[in-house]
């Protein structure tokens, strides 16, 4: 039987090039041109893969962030992975233009191109109320901080599971580790909180979630996986060498 097999695709292969030279033989050279043209700029950029990708993940999910925020944060995403920072592959998305009454944290996982989590995430007590609006690296500022990390380890503290999360942006974010700014759960993040304060709770600055889900999330995300955390904010939109192609 393997035999025969060899034999059939061996007299494709051998009528294959015969009809082909035929065919290009008697073809008009302008014919041959235009179809390596064509291949040429079937060549796909970096945001039409990136824009494939994200109506792949739309059709397997229910929900996702807006298009231009995926964009930015597959520019990080990219350029982490390519530098050997990525084992993990999840990518978390926290969209800080929304409200924190709304599900504004997304967890994606790009193995399957579907979305795993999409939940409620507090910010910094002296980032703002209802929408988060001054963000900090600073010690002590009780602020959020925009931009990539990476996740690390985890550890238990007085918010029970707790998760490490070293930031990749100099001015930005890098001293998280050093602020104890991580992931971890918190009454104030789950929604029962909206329905009687009118927002979500605020942490120290920590990207703090449900904690019915907290464990659970952060088990899956932990071990470096990329969190981005977004914000439409000029500086940190102009300066940050992550989010820009």
């Amino acid at each position: 039987m393997k035999y025969r097999i060899l034999t059939v695709i061996g007299v494709l292969i051998f009528s294959f090039a015969f009809s082909s030279t035929d065919e290009i033989k008697y073809s008009n050279n302008s014919e041959v041109t235009a179809e390596i043209s064509v291949e040429t700029t079937t060549k796909k950029t970096f945001k039409e893969k990136v824009a494939d990708l994200y109506q792949t993940f739309t059709l397997n999910s229910a929900t996702m962030p807006k298009l231009t925020v995926f964009e930015k944060a597959m520019n990080g995403y990219s350029k982490l992975n390519e530098a050997g920072k990525v084992s993990n592959p999840l990518l978390t998305i926290i969209d800080f233009d929304l409200s924190s009454k709304q599900k504004r944290m997304w967890i994606l996982n790009m193995d399957t191109q579907e979305v795993i989590f999409n939940t409620f995430v507090a910010h910094g007590k002296n980032t703002g109320g209802e929408f988060a609006n001054k963000f900090s690296n600073k010690v002590n500022s009780h602020q959020s901080s925009l931009g990539f990390y990476v996740t690390g380890e985890t550890y238990y503290g007085k918010n029970g599971l707790s998760l490490f999360i070293d930031g990749m942006e100099k001015n930005f974010n890098s001293n998280a580790r050093k602020r104890y700014v991580v992931i971890h759960g918190a009454d104030y993040a789950e929604p029962e909180f909206i329905n009687r304060v009118g927002r979500l709770g605020r942490s120290y600055g920590c990207p703090a979630v449900p904690n019915k889900l907290a464990k659970n999330l952060i088990n899956k995300i932990k071990g470096r996986s990329v969190v981005y955390i977004h914000k439409n904010d000029k500086n940190y939109q102009a300066v940050s060498k992550y989010v820009n192609s």
